[in-house]
């Protein structure tokens, strides 16, 4: 079954940082946008950042830019979020999702992680 495998949440103190990795089980991310999701406690699912392939146009929530950073590193077929001056607002499951179709998504992508765990406290 082809999915996504998403690590690097943690616990981490107001303004410091933590990158998050994505990495596909059973394909590879050539030629796929990726994407990344959190869900915060009591709140809706937010699309966060999205990175499409070919011509690598990207997209930031409000919530994020400035703060967060996608990329992808082919060769490794490894998808990332950069996330620097962290706060508490930020407490969420992170999901990276992966989807043929270029970004910005109007319908949930195929494929997902299983989510990592950020807590943004002092």
């Amino acid at each position: 079954q082809l999915h996504l495998v998403d690590s690097g949440g943690g616990l981490v103190q107001p303004g410091g940082s933590l990158r998050l990795s994505c990495a596909p089980s059973g394909f590879s991310l050539d030629y796929y946008a990726i994407g990344w999701f959190r869900r915060a406690p009591g709140k809706e699912r937010e699309g966060i950042s999205c990175l499409s392939s070919g011509d690598g146009s990207t997209y930031y929530a409000a919530s994020v830019k400035g703060r967060f950073t996608i990329s992808r590193d082919d060769a490794n077929n490894t998808g990332y979020l950069q996330m620097d001056n962290l706060k508490p607002e930020d407490t969420a499951v992170y999901y990276c999702a992966a989807d043929y179709v270029p970004c910005p998504w109007f319908n949930d992508p195929p494929y997902w992680g299983q989510g990592t765990q950020v807590t943004v406290s002092s």
